[in-house]
């Protein structure tokens, strides 16, 4: 199975890419909403986790997600620790969903693809990539949050010039109607390279 790895710092607006290709018939998988499910569900990564960050790490309703943001987007050591407990998870989670993937391919979508080593799996990468102002922009009318912490996020992540030159596709998100087109280009270069490797 052809992976394709989708990637693009927070407010780059890869979802809305992403949902461009479900419209395609690609099946995509969401590392971050699954990794959130996980936490959740394993008892492995709770059990660890709470030993981490201690009891708060969790309330009764499920993780919380305030308290190990706040840890963690302050403290870049404490992020690759978190990354170190859940991301062997995902990866191992993805695997599985692979070998049930009917599309001619499969996107991983991923916002950390190459800080958490999971562009390894793929075999095309594409960096959706927007201003930062854009992206802040768009992250403070999503999302209750402060221009402060938008900016530690970023400084967590890979910038996207470090992205798109690791990258074998690059989508400037600030167009719809061009991304789209986009998309569709790169879609049927996609199936070309898969026809041309069988």
């Amino acid at each position: 199975m052809i992976v394709v790895g989708l990637t693009g710092g927070i407010g780059s607006g890869k979802t809305t890419i992403l949902k461009m290709f479900q419209n395609l018939d690609i099946e995509c998988y969401i590392a971050d909403i699954e990794a959130k499910k996980l936490m959740n569900s394993s008892k492995k990564i709770k059990k660890k986790l709470i030993e981490e960050f201690g009891k708060n790490a969790y309330t009764t309703l499920g993780l919380n997600r305030k308290y190990i943001a706040k840890i963690v987007f302050e403290n870049p050591e404490r992020l690759k620790t978190l990354n170190s407990i859940v991301h062997p998870r995902v990866h191992k989670h993805f695997e599985k969903f692979v070998k049930k993937v009917k599309s001619s391919y499969v996107i991983y979508e991923n916002a950390i693809l190459f800080e958490s080593k999971g562009a390894k799996k793929c075999d095309f990468i594409i960096t959706v990539t927007a201003p930062i102002s854009v992206r802040i922009k768009r992250i403070l009318a999503r999302d209750t949050t402060t221009k402060v912490d938008i900016l530690n996020r970023m400084k967590n992540q890979f910038s996207d010039e470090e992205k798109a030159s690791k990258s074998d596709y690059i989508i400037n998100n600030i167009d719809l109607e061009k991304a789209q087109k986009e998309v569709q280009e790169i879609h049927l270069n996609i199936l070309q390279k898969i026809q041309e490797i069988h």
